[in-house]
């Protein structure tokens, strides 16, 4: 039921991402065009970034005026990144940290291994175990980053890695991943509350949350 639903939000935001990106192929000035379609729509998108990696300098910003912070990744590096530094360093102060990363060593049929499987097919670098290994190293950093802070969760999913979102209360980055190339060269949406795709962005987040468990230590050789 969870994968149903999960698709047919995929979809949705398939769809404006597709319309979006038609838009903006000309010039940056058709930004406002879609800010004003988002006012008549209700959608609350009002930018799309040709990349993902091109979001973080607005995401920093975002995260310095943010109340609380939910992150669902479907790796984490950027948790690692400066865009994120200032909050784990206690320079930010917000209510509350919720970050979800898939299980990196979950049992029987794991997402995170088709999800290998994709990026293997364009980059054959790319393993099942590398990629456990990278989620691993991050949640290693933010166990140890977060040490101190009780405002900061960290919690593990075994569903589809269909999109990335951080989301405060006034905005949301929406990442929806292609089979085809890897997240950081994936579109970004960026949307703002109130919206019809924030709340999209937030259901993501809240799904995944309910289906997830906390962080376990990594199994023994």
């Amino acid at each position: 039921m969870t994968a149903f639903l999960f698709g047919i939000l995929s979809s949705l935001a398939a769809s404006v991402i597709a319309l979006a990106l038609g838009l903006l192929r000309g010039s940056r000035p058709l930004w406002w065009l879609v800010t004003v379609c988002s006012w008549c729509t209700g959608t609350g998108l009002r930018r799309v970034y040709r990349r993902q990696s091109s979001a973080e300098q607005d995401i920093a910003r975002d995260l310095s005026r943010a109340r609380w912070i939910k992150v669902l990744a479907g790796r984490g590096n950027v948790l690692t990144r400066e865009v994120f530094s200032p909050l784990w360093s206690g320079a930010l102060s917000v209510d509350s940290v919720q970050v979800l990363l898939p299980a990196p060593h979950p049992q029987g049929d794991s997402w995170l291994d088709r999800r290998s499987n994709d990026l293997h097919r364009f980059d054959p670098g790319y393993s099942p175990e590398l990629l456990r290994d990278q989620v691993r190293t991050n949640m290693d950093y933010l166990a140890h980053a977060t040490r101190t802070r009780s405002n900061f969760e960290l919690r593990e999913f075994n569903l589809p890695n269909i999109c990335r979102v951080i989301a405060t209360d006034r905005v949301a980055y929406l990442t929806f991943y292609s089979s085809s190339t890897h997240g950081r060269n994936s579109p970004c949406m960026y949307v703002r509350a109130p919206g019809l795709l924030y709340s999209i962005a937030l259901q993501q987040f809240d799904l995944a949350w309910i289906n997830s468990s906390p962080t376990l230590p990594a199994p023994q050789p």
